[in-house]
């Protein structure tokens, strides 16, 4: 097979869809050395992005999301002669000469309108296009799967649940030179609680807020500060309002670069997530993969991810999530337990999974019509 990997995001951005784009092309060029694969790429874009000799590098004029997307990619696909292409950003070209493999990471942008810009509503208002036109659909957890059911009416036959994992940087950091040095970089407290994150609604951070309160008069707590790491994202100045109430006890430490974060989930105390929706929540993962105990909501994929090794809270559940994290903080035995089956749980994930499952889904929809033309909907018009 010819398989294209749309890879143009990784020129604008390092985190979400671009680091699944990447650990994708990396785990699969490890395990497939039969296939053609073509990266595309932004023109802009020098580097090769994969270095194994069945992986090309080609450039490509359209930039993602582009207004005329549409129009444009269509064009400059079609000397390709693609088998298959895989939109990880989920809009593939809607004419195409080729059979189309798209993954959906969540459904936010439907279920919080409010969360996009006037452009993003107009590019991802086209999913429901999107589903019906692929051939084959991955969605990163089974809840991803049910939102697409229920809320794009996409045929539950063409959805495959493929997992992402964390990153094989994510592992217990140990060196006490990395660890003062994350520290010293983000002025971290002696003890920590974190939360990682875009500060926005759908992160619940006004519950988590209102539970820290709630703990900050106990001895143990007293003895820890919540540290919030983030980009403010939609309606964001609600949350720095009542965090400030709380003084020293809350500590803002902005965007956190990616080859940091193995050294501050380490150095963490507890992980603590309370979102009320996850396509995935990857955050959680990376944190059990450093050896941190996790407290987290039990809404939408994060009990998928969590497994028995987290504490499981109501989303907007203020008491529940206050005892959770006294708990967490100071028994031992539990801590001991959580550290224990977190890591378990992360090993339970990885990217050469991922990468031989989502190979399973280019072979499945070759393979009705081995020999054949795509069908006339999915062609260049």
């Amino acid at each position: 097979m010819r398989i294209a990997l749309d890879a143009r995001l990784l020129y604008y951005q390092q985190a979400g869809i671009a680091q699944y784009t990447q650990r994708l092309l990396t785990a699969l060029a490890e395990i497939d050395h039969e296939n053609e694969y073509v990266v595309l790429q932004s023109r802009k874009d020098r580097r090769r992005l994969v270095s194994a000799a069945n992986f090309r590098r080609h450039p490509l004029w359209t930039p993602p999301h582009h207004r005329l997307e549409q129009l444009t990619l269509p064009l400059e696909l079609a000397p390709l002669r693609l088998d298959v292409l895989h939109s990880p950003d989920f809009i593939p070209p809607l004419r195409r000469n080729c059979r189309a493999v798209i993954t959906v990471h969540d459904l936010a942008f439907l279920l919080f309108p409010g969360l996009l810009t006037t452009e993003s509503q107009r590019y991802y208002g086209q999913i429901r296009q999107a589903v019906h036109s692929a051939e084959a659909i991955i969605a990163v957890s089974a809840s991803t799967k049910r939102d697409l059911i229920a809320h794009t009416a996409a045929p539950a036959a063409k959805i495959t649940v493929v997992y992402e994992a964390a990153g094989p940087a994510f592992r217990p950091v140990t060196d006490a030179a990395a660890l003062a040095a994350v520290r010293q970089k983000y002025g971290l407290p002696p003890g920590f609680v974190l939360f990682i994150g875009t500060i926005e609604p759908r992160k619940n951070l006004p519950t988590l807020l209102q539970a820290w309160a709630q703990t900050r008069h106990s001895s143990l707590v007293t003895r820890h500060s919540l540290v919030i790491g983030g980009k403010p994202g939609w309606l964001y100045e609600e949350t720095i309002a009542q965090a400030r109430e709380l003084g020293t006890a809350v500590q803002f430490i902005g965007g956190v670069l990616p080859e940091d974060l193995p050294a501050l989930y380490s150095a963490a105390r507890l992980f603590v997530l309370p979102s009320v929706y996850e396509g995935f929540g990857l955050p959680v993962l990376e944190a059990m993969a450093c050896g941190t105990p996790v407290v987290c909501s039990n809404a939408s994929s994060l009990p998928e991810v969590a497994g028995d090794a987290a504490l499981l809270v109501e989303p907007h559940d203020v008491d529940g999530l206050a005892a959770a994290l006294q708990r967490a903080l100071s028994d031992e035995a539990l801590r001991r337990q959580m550290i224990e089956r977190g890591l378990a749980q992360a090993a339970r994930f990885s990217w050469e999974k991922a990468a031989r499952e989502t190979l399973a889904v280019y072979r499945a929809v070759m393979q009705p019509c081995e020999g054949s033309e795509p069908s006339q909907g999915s062609r260049v018009r």
